[in-house]
């Protein structure tokens, strides 16, 4: 029930009852319907009779005062009021202000002496009150105003205490609180809303927790990614400046160590400044046309030194040369192989096209190409494809490496997060590429995920609009 219903129901009970109850107790007193009558006793009527015929009886005293205080005072005794009025209606004797309202009864009379009319006598009263009636009537009263008011108090009062008390409890961080059910609809929406509220604070609260896990974690983690490469460091410019290395060929294999230490520590602070700058990127992002076949092609090519050292081969299979002989460059050189055949397929562009921003893109693609070498073995195979469907372009990397374990396919794109097999860093990783890979399909209002295939190696999988 709405509270203006409510509150309403409350007032016309309370105004209402007593009034029925009234009615009710004086129709059973009196056994009839009159409210306003009440019979005479025997000695009411005598009395009633006598002083009408005292004044009737008394035309000529009528004007006389003496007569009129007398007949004034039986009257007052009586109860009654009186007035007498000449033929010519006009008032000779009137008893204070004569009442002439519906609810009193009147007897009047007229006096007639010799066939001559004398006036008119009209006596009036208010019929007897019921003492009954009325004390049942303020006992309903009492009766409706208490239980209106415990209805109140129990509806509405209590439950906005409650809700008080409760905000009280919120403010000091307290989210165990119970609210009283109620029957009013706007303070029912109102305790509902105070458990939604209640639970998205929860819902917020463990994910501030949960971040904050995240975010030691990840200083932990950058700190210990840091500190290894520094003491590498250390270590060898150490052996340097103390003359270990005597030989030609131990100072060059020293400087080689010191300078892989400083290209990893690069790259660790790159892509932690890039992981920094996520946050803000739907806002930084410079989008345009982006051919996504070429994104693919320039990350295939960058990456192609590091597959040639393990004698990885990675082909690309993209829309622009789909029809042509399907090898992708089986020689160690596919990625050049691939790109040159890209360039001269403009007919199919179309099936390349997005918008976005190019060089975040080529990025991610990077990382995900970067991922699949570091951890396919020597010799192995890494197969790159793009098509389309629909008004979407669909990425596939996949390797023929050791796949996830399977308890790090949920993990893998969080932020420094590392399988037990790839803790010792020997992959070069920072720990860091998929996650910034994936945010940058995100923002790109795609999405990237992770699998193992059924034979074997790890599978990337992931999609961005389409122009």
């Amino acid at each position: 029930m709405k509270i203006r219903k409510y509150m309403a129901l409350g007032f016309l009970g309370i105004v209402v009852f007593p009034w029925f109850v009234y009615l009710f107790v004086h129709v059973l007193d009196t056994h009839t319907w009159q409210p306003w009558a009440s019979r005479q006793s025997q000695a009411e009527q005598t009395q009633l009779t006598s002083i009408t015929r005292m004044m009737t009886q008394s035309s000529t005293d009528w004007t006389n005062p003496v007569w009129q205080q007398r007949v004034t005072k039986q009257l007052s005794q009586a109860g009654l009021e009186a007035v007498i009025r000449s033929p010519a209606n006009q008032v000779i004797f009137e008893t204070g202000n004569f009442p002439n309202h519906p609810s009193m009864w009147d007897q009047q009379v007229m006096v007639v002496q010799d066939g001559r009319l004398l006036g008119t006598v009209q006596l009036s009263a208010s019929p007897p009150g019921d003492p009954m009636a009325f004390i049942a009537a303020l006992l309903a009263l009492v009766f409706a105003i208490s239980f209106v008011g415990w209805q109140s108090r129990r509806n509405v009062i209590r439950p906005l205490e409650a809700m008080s008390q409760a905000a009280l409890q919120i403010a000091e961080g307290d989210l165990d609180f119970e609210l009283p059910q109620t029957r009013t609809v706007e303070i029912a929406q109102v305790r509902k809303a105070f458990y939604t509220m209640t639970e998205g604070l929860r819902e917020a609260f463990r994910k501030q927790a949960k971040l904050e896990e995240e975010r030691r974690f990840f200083i932990g983690a950058i700190a210990h990614d840091l500190r290894t490469p520094l003491f590498s460091l250390r270590g060898y410019l150490d052996g340097l400046e103390q003359g270990v290395a005597a030989s030609p060929e131990k100072v060059a294999k020293y400087a080689a160590v010191c300078k892989e230490k400083a290209d990893h520590l690069d790259r660790l602070v790159s892509d932690l400044f890039a992981f920094t700058k996520l946050e803000y990127m739907e806002q930084t992002l410079v989008r345009g046309d982006v051919n996504l076949c070429e994104v693919i092609t320039k990350a295939a090519d960058s990456l192609r030194p590091q597959a040639e050292s393990k004698n990885v081969h990675v082909h690309l299979e993209l829309p622009s040369y789909s029809g042509n002989d399907g090898d992708g460059g089986h020689d160690g050189h596919g990625a050049d192989h691939d790109r040159r055949r890209c360039s001269g397929a403009a007919g199919h562009v179309a099936d390349c096209l997005t918008t976005g921003d190019a060089h975040l893109l080529e990025r991610a693609v990077t990382n995900l190409i970067d991922n699949a070498v570091r951890y396919t073995p020597e010799g192995g195979d890494i197969k790159v494809q793009l098509h389309a469907k629909a008004d979407r372009l669909f990425l596939t990397i996949r390797d023929t490496g050791p796949g996830f374990a399977p308890g790090d396919i949920s993990h893998v794109f969080e932020p420094m997060y590392r399988g037990e097999t790839s803790r010792n860093r020997g992959t070069g990783g920072t720990g860091l590429g998929l996650t910034i890979s994936r945010r940058i399909f995100r923002s790109h209002g795609g999405e990237l995920t992770a699998e193992n295939a059924s034979d074997g190696g790890a599978v990337l999988s992931g999609w961005i609009p389409r122009v």
